[in-house]
C-alpha cells in the first residue's frame, strides 16, 4: 500500500513539474507577423486584392486594415497609433517632421495612379465636361445648374479637387456632400443633373449591391484647359488615359511606412512596387507605379 502511495505521489509530483508548452511565436520579418495599416477608403478595394496575394504567398503575415476618409486617419498615423498608411499624397513637411522629431525617417513609395471620375444619369445627353467648368462650380461661378456630388465633406477627393481649384471655402450652391462613394452612386443614377465624384477604383471594382445603379449612369469625358495635357479633345479615366497621363484628374497612391524598422510593413511596401504588386495594380484598372519590361526572343526561320 506504502509503494502505491509513493508511486502517486511521484506521478503527481511530475506532472506539477511539467512546463506548459510554449505558444508558436510567428517571428516579426519583411514577409511574417503582425503590421496594422491605415487605408484612405478610396483605396480600400486594391488593397485588398494585394494583401489576398501577399497572403496567399506569406501565410504567416497578419494584416489589420482601418479605413477611412483622409482627414479622419491622417491624426491616427500622426499620433503613432498606426505607422503605416495608404494615401493619395505625400506628407506635408510638417507632417514628415513629426517622425523626424522621433528619429523615424517615414518612406513614402508610390504604388498605383488613379483617376478621379465624373459620372451622370446614362438618359444625361450631356456627356462632357471641361476641367474649367468644373473649377467654376466649385468656386460658385458656375451658371451651368450642374451640381457636383462627393462621398463626404472629409475624404481626399474632395481635398484634391480644392485644391485644383486653389478654394478654401465651397459655394453655397452647386457642391454636395453625401456619405459614401455608393451614396454618390445611387443618387446620380436617380438625379439627372448631379455629376458623382469618385475614385475610379471604386467605380470599376464595386460590389454587387450596387450594380443595377451602376447600369443607369455614364463616366464623363473631360477636356483639359488649353496649354495642358489632354487639352485637344474629352479623355475618360479609362487604364490606358491614367497610364499615359493623358486624363485630366489624376491622382497618385502611395504607401507610407513610418515603422523605423525592417519588418512586414516595409516588406509589403517593396512588395507593392514589385512585379507582382505591379501586375495586380494593373488588372485592377488603374495605373501603375511602372510596367514591367517584356522581352521577346526573335528566331531565325531561314
Amino acid at each position: 500500500m506504502r509503494n502505491i502511495i509513493f508511486v502517486l505521489l511521484l506521478i503527481m509530483f511530475a506532472a506539477c513539474k511539467q512546463k506548459p508548452k510554449p505558444v508558436d511565436v510567428v517571428e516579426e520579418t519583411r514577409t511574417s507577423g503582425k503590421v496594422s495599416i491605415l487605408v484612405d477608403e478610396s483605396f480600400s478595394k486594391v488593397l485588398a486584392d494585394q494583401i489576398e496575394v501577399f497572403k496567399a504567398d506569406y501565410p504567416n503575415a497578419e494584416f489589420t486594415i482601418v479605413e477611412g476618409n483622409e482627414r479622419k486617419i491622417l491624426p491616427t498615423f500622426l499620433n503613432d497609433s498606426i505607422r503605416v498608411i495608404v494615401l493619395s499624397r505625400m506628407l506635408t513637411e510638417e507632417e514628415d517632421s513629426i517622425y523626424r522629431r522621433r528619429s523615424i525617417v517615414p518612406k513614402t513609395s508610390r504604388f498605383g495612379i488613379d483617376g478621379i471620375a465624373l459620372i451622370t444619369n446614362k438618359e444625361n445627353p450631356d456627356s462632357n465636361i471641361t476641367v474649367t467648368e468644373v473649377v467654376d462650380i466649385l468656386k460658385g461661378t458656375s451658371t451651368s445648374g450642374k451640381q457636383l456630388v462627393f462621398d463626404n465633406a472629409y475624404s481626399s477627393t474632395l481635398r484634391y479637387f480644392r485644391d485644383l481649384a486653389g478654394i478654401k471655402t465651397l459655394p453655397a450652391k452647386g457642391v454636395y456632400f453625401l456619405k459614401t462613394n455608393n451614396d454618390v452612386i445611387k443618387y446620380t443614377a436617380e438625379n439627372r443633373g448631379s455629376i458623382g465624384v469618385l475614385g475610379v477604383n471604386w467605380l470599376i471594382d464595386n460590389n454587387k449591391d450596387i450594380t443595377s445603379y451602376l447600369e443607369q449612369v455614364k463616366m464623363m469625358g473631360v477636356k483639359n484647359v488649353k496649354g495642358k495635357k489632354g487639352d485637344d479633345q474629352y479623355y475618360k479615366p479609362i487604364q490606358a488615359n491614367l497610364i499615359s497621363g493623358i486624363y485630366p484628374f489624376l491622382r497618385n497612391i502611395y504607401i507610407i511606412d513610418a515603422e523605423g524598422r525592417n519588418g512586414l510593413g516595409a516588406g509589403f511596401a517593396t512588395w507593392l512596387v514589385g512585379p507582382r504588386g505591379q501586375l495586380i495594380v494593373l488588372r485592377s484598372g488603374l495605373g501603375p507605379h511602372k510596367l514591367a519590361s517584356r522581352d521577346f526572343n526573335f528566331k531565325n526561320t531561314n
